[in-house]
């Protein structure tokens, strides 16, 4: 019986956590096409400098302690209240801090419009750090649906302020006051709904005992923020900020698909494993069957969009962004298979190890960085490829570290993997082969997507793949459901 609720709660997760990210990702979709149809590279540039601020600020208020109380079976409310008010006191100190840094920071990117900007952008992380311990209830409670609600609302409201602004002539102010309104919005909203709400008996004695295990996530994510924004950093001070948009053009439409698959397996991924870390071969089980339905939806999903890359560009925010089209489609390559990744990482988590993810983080960014520095002379493009080659290499390292503490072997996950991927390319194939002769770029991208599409679910379904049919029919169930119950 607990075993048939814990299935039914992964794939209700897996559903709204998808229709979550899902929703999200097609209103920035929406709202990203008229944005940067309006805004150019300098204003997108001046907000993408300040990204790893923003990150390390966030970081160092969370702190490891989101992960730590969700990995703690029997946290109290004393647990929670202490890790608010550890973010709130941190956060406010953090901000003070970075306020009077502003114009330092100016200074160092040569752009004095900088010091008011990351004053206000910097308000973000404040507003996503007091909502953290809330946020943790309701991600150790599975609550998916509501803060799939929740981070909806927020991004809706935040999204149309950033483009009325966008429209009266804000400029860069417009994509700053979409990311403040949304923490704003996501915090407020997380604190409302949350079973948990805390209170003014401030008592931070609880933090001790989980400062061991949050400690090393702390320092591994703020070594992961510099890590993966060490390029705006690089292209802000030596090139210009007109090359940190366009490089964050191409990386953002691609992290659209990422974050949809991230964080469609995230919200189930590290509760699911939690409960079965006393059984490593019903964890194994669930791990694998995690990795084929990650890799059955990520690899049409990333490689597609790499596969349609050029003509999406063209097509929706015009040909001054045609420079950012190689970025997409690096990253895209790098995305269909970042969800191993993420399911790794989170089952070390789950065990308890957050010395092997702070130690393989800081080894792949040390790796990342030695690349970045030796490839700087070549040319941005060559020394964006072997930065992601970086992760590919990573990815051999969780391995090891996963098949040591459960045991399942690379040639496992390969086995899981490879039928999609050959069934995905296969598709690709076929759609390139009819379409190869189309110059009309509307009837060009629509044919590559409905002729690849259907030749993956038909393929599929007549070689009898089991999890298109267990997908299809949950599906078919659910909406029975909501037929019936309407």
């Amino acid at each position: 019986m607990a075993e048939s609720n814990l299935k039914h709660k992964t794939a209700n997760g897996l559903l709204w956590g998808g229709i979550n990210n899902g929703i999200q990702q097609l209103l920035g979709l929406v709202f990203g096409i008229f944005m940067a149809r309006i805004l150019n590279q300098t204003d997108y540039g001046m907000v993408g400098v300040l990204t790893i601020f923003g990150g390390i600020a966030s970081t160092i208020i969370n702190s490891g302690f989101y992960v730590a109380l969700v990995n703690k079976q029997d946290a109290t409310h004393r647990d929670y209240n202490a890790v608010f008010w550890f973010t709130v006191f941190v956060g406010t100190a953090l901000y003070v801090i970075l306020f009077f840094c502003a114009p330092l920071i100016a200074r160092f990117y040569h752009q004095p419009v900088l010091t008011g900007l990351s004053r206000f952008l910097f308000l973000s992380f404040l507003f996503n750090g007091f909502a953290m311990a809330s946020a943790s209830v309701m991600f150790k409670k599975m609550m998916v649906k509501q803060t799939a609600v929740i981070s909806i609302i927020a991004l809706l409201l935040s999204l149309v302020t950033g483009l009325v602004m966008a429209l009266k002539g804000y400029a860069y102010w417009a994509i700053a006051a979409q990311t403040v309104l949304y923490g704003f919005f996501y915090g407020s909203l997380t604190i409302i709904v949350a079973p948990w709400k805390p209170t003014f008996e401030i008592d931070l004695s609880p933090i001790k005992s989980m400062l061991a295990f949050s400690v090393k996530l702390f320092a591994t994510s703020v070594f992961w923020i510099i890590n993966s924004n060490i390029f705006s950093v690089i292209f802000g001070k030596f090139y210009s900020v007109e090359q940190v948009g366009i490089y964050d053009q191409g990386q953002k439409w691609a992290s659209r698909g990422g974050l949809f698959i991230s964080g469609m397996i995230g919200s189930v991924t590290q509760p699911v494993l939690v409960q079965a870390n006393e059984d490593k071969t019903r964890q194994v089980s669930m791990l694998r069957k995690l990795i084929r339905f990650s890799a059955f939806v990520s690899f049409p999903l990333m490689l597609g969009m790499a596969f349609i890359g050029r003509e999406f560009i063209v097509i929706t925010i015009t040909e001054k962004w045609l420079e950012s089209v190689p970025y997409l489609q690096l990253f895209c390559v790098w995305g269909a298979v970042s969800f191993l990744s993420t399911l790794y990482t989170n089952l070390v988590i789950t065990h308890g190890k957050s010395n092997l993810f702070m130690y393989g983080t800081i080894i792949t960014g040390l790796l990342q960085l030695a690349v970045v520095f030796l490839m700087y002379p070549f040319g941005i493009f060559p020394m964006v490829i072997a930065y992601l080659a970086m992760n590919f290499v990573s990815l051999l390292m969780w391995q090891y570290f996963v098949h040591t503490l459960v045991r399942l072997r690379f040639k496992d996950v390969l086995r899981d993997i490879f039928p999609y991927l050959g069934v995905t390319l296969v598709s690709f194939f076929v759609a390139w082969l009819c379409t190869r002769s189309i110059t009309n770029l509307y009837a060009l991208i629509s044919l590559k997507i409905v002729i690849s599409g259907i030749l993956y679910i038909l393929i599929l379904w007549c070689t009898n793949s089991v999890m298109l049919k267990e997908s299809l029919a949950f599906l078919n169930k659910k909406s029975k459901y909501i037929t019936h119950n309407n």
